[in-house]
């Protein structure tokens, strides 16, 4: 299918809501980051994370806490 036909398409959908929600969907696949843009921002956070733990700004939780302290807010 090619671009043309995908714009007529577009343009007969109904209703009306149907085209923005479209419209929003090929926008936001616009502004989606690159793997490599997400890999380079994982990067600095863990980075940024370890720093934080090096000079003792922050303390480590284990494991074991996180997912007892999540289980104890659903209940």
């Amino acid at each position: 299918m090619n671009l043309q036909k995908i714009e007529d398409e577009a343009l007969h959908l109904l209703p009306k809501s149907e085209r923005a929600q479209l419209i929003q969907r090929l926008v936001l696949s616009l502004e989606s980051p690159s793997e490599e843009e997400l890999r380079s921002d994982w990067l600095l956070e863990a980075r940024r994370r370890g720093e934080e733990l090096d000079n003792g700004s922050v303390q480590a939780v284990s494991g074991e806490d996180v997912m007892r302290k999540a289980r104890a807010l659903i209940k």
